[in-house]
């Protein structure tokens, strides 16, 4: 007979409530470095997994959002360095689904996700967070760097993507 330690399943149920009400975040970051659903899936697996060995070391300094965007992106970006190591990967436009085909903004969508897929994996964690909405100071947090720098990249991510824009359209 195993005995648990009752805090340990506590633990274990604040991280599955955790992980239920955040699991979109997860996705987000998996459907940003992975085209494949497949290889998305087991990157969804594989975050999760790191998540449970790090939630233990979770103090609860930052919101458990910023914690697991910084866990998410760790391990999808060590993933994709893996896998690139193992051959070599052409990283394609999103395939978007036009849910109307009336829409007179989806080309541009369709332009400006190829344009973030051109980006380094660095900028697209930048811009998948600034898009969440996420503050410059959290941004910072997740990603290791001063709120200055943050703005500093965006604003240069920012001029790259309009100047892609513009020359996909030409």
């Amino acid at each position: 007979m195993v005995l648990q330690n009752p805090k340990m399943k506590d633990s274990a149920q604040a991280f599955l409530d955790q992980l239920a009400a955040h699991d979109r975040l997860i996705r987000k970051v998996c459907h940003l470095y992975l085209d494949d659903p497949t290889e998305r899936e087991d990157l969804f697996q594989e975050i999760v997994c790191q998540a449970w060995r790090s939630f233990i070391n979770y103090r609860g300094e930052s919101k458990f959002t910023t914690w697991l965007y910084r866990v998410a992106l760790n391990t999808a970006i060590t993933h994709y360095r893996k896998q690139s190591r193992r051959r070599q990967v052409e990283v394609q436009g999103h395939e978007l689904q036009r849910s109307q085909p009336e829409d007179p903004y989806a080309d541009d969508i369709v332009v400006m996700y190829a344009a973030i897929n051109r980006l380094s994996k660095v900028d697209k964690a930048l811009v998948l967070l600034y898009i969440d909405d996420i503050s410059y100071a959290e941004i910072a947090e997740i990603m290791g760097m001063t709120s200055t720098n943050v703005g500093v990249r965006l604003n240069r991510i920012r001029k790259k993507l309009k100047d892609a824009c513009s020359n996909q359209k030409s």
